[in-house]
């Protein structure tokens, strides 16, 4: 070997000897087996604290679902206790209705019954108020039989322009008087 080449130039680094190696060797691995040794309690710490945990959580599940079924049964029970009270009312509304409803019906058909009776009773005479009628119809029709023999049956009006009162007569009858001045009104 060439003796230059072992002699480090100035301001190079040195190269440790074997012990100093061994050393820094033995340095860091006792460094290294305590940073293992603390790794290993912290995990263990770790592992105890998330048994731990995880117990915790089973327990705190158990509380938790007794404490849902707990509010459920609370609510459902208040759920029940509000669909009585509502089916109550309901109820009691269905009879009010249903009573409303016949009273309604019940004055609906007085009302559409009396209105018409009580036309038919005002304008349909009575039997006596009839026999009246018929009475009158009778004197009025013997009136009218008098009348008709009488001349009731003459047509007459008034004509011309100074409206005279005339008569329709018979012209194919014969005349009667003295100067034969009267003729047969028609229809006679």
């Amino acid at each position: 070997m060439d003796r230059k080449a072992a002699i480090p130039a100035a301001g190079a680094m040195r190269v440790p000897l074997v012990s100093e190696r061994a050393q820094a060797m033995e340095d860091s691995s006792m460094k290294f087996g305590l940073l293992m040794e603390s790794a290993q309690v912290h995990q263990k710490l770790a592992e105890t604290q998330l048994e731990k945990l995880n117990a915790h959580v089973q327990d705190l599940d158990g509380v938790v679902r007794d404490e849902i079924r707990r509010t459920l049964v609370e609510e459902l029970q208040m759920l029940s206790a509000e669909s009585r009270r509502a089916a109550l009312v309901l109820q009691g509304i269905r009879r009010n209705s249903l009573m409303r409803g016949t009273i309604w019906s019940i004055v609906l058909s007085v009302v559409c019954t009396g209105i018409p009776t009580a036309i038919v009773g005002w304008f349909i005479p009575t039997e006596r108020q009839l026999a009246a009628l018929r009475m009158r119809r009778d004197e009025l029709a013997a009136s009218v039989a008098a009348l008709e023999s009488r001349g009731g049956r003459i047509d007459w009006r008034r004509c011309g322009a100074t409206a005279r009162l005339c008569v329709r007569i018979d012209r194919s009858a014969p005349t009667f008087g003295e100067n034969a001045d009267y003729v047969v009104v028609a229809g006679y």
